[in-house]
């Protein structure tokens, strides 16, 4: 049964990921779904580059933060200021300024997201019970990814709706407005959590701060905890994967399973696919805790590096647009089996103390493999995003990761489990 509290943590992380999916959907419309704008590779790589930038860069100092401040005040004012940055936002995006100081309102924008969701997740042990915590990272984790989707989707409809009387620049920035609210509701939420409740506790908090050499601190306690760091580089090399996917599949939906002279039909077209892949995560979250009990966690999570190999050579084969959703749905579905299991490995495996630490380095190693997926895909595609390579590329890592990093004798050495 979940607890007041707990019930406070997921509000806020849904409500602030569901807006978050309001927010990028209508970046999406205007930077790459915007008539007068065609998109190559490239443009929807650097796109990616503009949202992960912050992340590298705020990622090493995320933990020293977290693990001296309260989380809860951290949070509340992550969301306080993220609110006010989009209506900057907004006013630019009406303005239709696609230049660097609408590029540096959105890296702000995305640096402040990666204070809420660290320390979220960072907290979110103090509020669960050890046993539970596989469970409640898929719930947490579930829930947040489908409410992405969600946003999308309510974005998406916003904007197509506003479209019939206005121009795509003046529904963006409506859009992101209604965000801008959404991310104030959720400062209002996170009054619901007590200053220390989810940490860090007055006896763990010291007044060292030694900048960057703390985020290679929690790569070090990871090392004692093998199990641990090979599940985040898996992680970081799933989401890689997604990450060239997600390029392809943009580009596919914008000029070939659609004409490039109409980017509304391509943006309907991915936001389907997205939200196949939604469902896909759901089934996954469903299904780890389960999975987790019958076959064991290291087990689970490299059976969910392994699950995508066949559809990612099948999609390899033929590109048409069913193919291109069931590869989304299984992508979805063995990446989320994978995240939220490895969420809990990490979670009960290090200390409170030392967790923001840890879980900054965790944000900085994902993020790395989500750049990779990017300029590997920017590397690969036309701009049509047909390629037999990129897919079987995919497969082939994923395969080579989870038969070497994660391979039993070494993977599963620190755990009975």
């Amino acid at each position: 049964m979940l607890t007041q509290k707990l019930r406070a943590l997921l509000s806020i992380r849904w409500l602030g990921q569901l807006t978050d999916g309001v927010f990028q959907s209508a970046l999406a419309s205007f930077v790459l779904f915007s008539p007068e704008r065609a998109p190559s590779a490239i443009d929807a790589a650097a796109a990616f580059a503009v949202v992960l930038l912050p992340y590298s860069i705020v990622g090493p100092y995320v933990g020293i933060f977290l693990d001296r401040f309260s989380r809860q005040r951290i949070v509340t004012f992550a969301n306080t200021f993220r609110a006010l940055d989009l209506i900057v936002v907004a006013i630019l995006i009406k303005a239709g300024a696609t230049g660097l100081l609408l590029t540096f309102f959105v890296l702000l924008a995305f640096g402040s997201n990666r204070l809420i969701l660290a320390g979220l997740s960072a907290g979110l042990p103090l509020l669960s019970p050890r046993e539970s915590l596989v469970a409640t990272n898929a719930l947490a984790v579930t829930g947040g990814t489908i409410s992405v989707v969600i946003g999308g989707g309510i974005g998406i409809g916003i904007k197509n709706l506003l479209d019939h009387s206005s121009n795509s620049d003046f529904s963006s920035f409506v859009v992101v407005l209604l965000a801008s609210a959404s991310y104030l509701l959720a400062a209002v939420i996170t009054q619901q959590l007590g200053k220390k409740d989810i940490g860090p506790h007055e006896h763990e908090v010291t007044s060292d701060i030694r900048g960057l050499a703390e985020m290679f601190e929690g790569f070090s306690i990871l090392r004692s905890h093998g199990d641990s760091l090979r599940g985040i580089i898996a992680t970081a090399i799933q989401r890689g994967g997604v990450t060239a996917l997600t390029l392809m599949g943009l580009l596919l939906e914008r000029n070939t399973f659609h004409s490039p002279d109409n980017p509304d039909a391509g943006l309907r077209g991915f936001g389907y696919a997205l939200a196949i892949a939604g469902v896909g995560v759901g089934i996954g979250s469903i299904l780890s805790p389960w999975a987790v009990a019958h076959l064991g966690r290291h087990k689970w999570i490299r059976f969910s590096l392994i699950g995508p190999v066949p559809i990612l050579i099948l999609f390899a084969v033929n590109q048409g647009q069913i193919i291109f959703i069931l590869t989304a749905f299984f992508v979805g579905l063995f990446g989320q089996g994978l995240k939220v299991t490895n969420d809990a490995l990490v979670q009960s495996k290090i200390q409170d103390e030392y967790r923001g630490r840890v879980f900054a380095f965790y944000d900085v190693a994902v993020n790395a493999g989500i750049m990779s997926g990017a300029l590997m895909a920017a590397a690969i595609l036309p701009i049509s995003g047909q390629s037999h390579v990129l897919p079987f590329v995919m497969a082939a890592i994923y395969l080579f990761a989870a038969l070497t990093l994660l391979r039993k004798t070494t993977f599963a050495a620190d755990s009975t489990k």
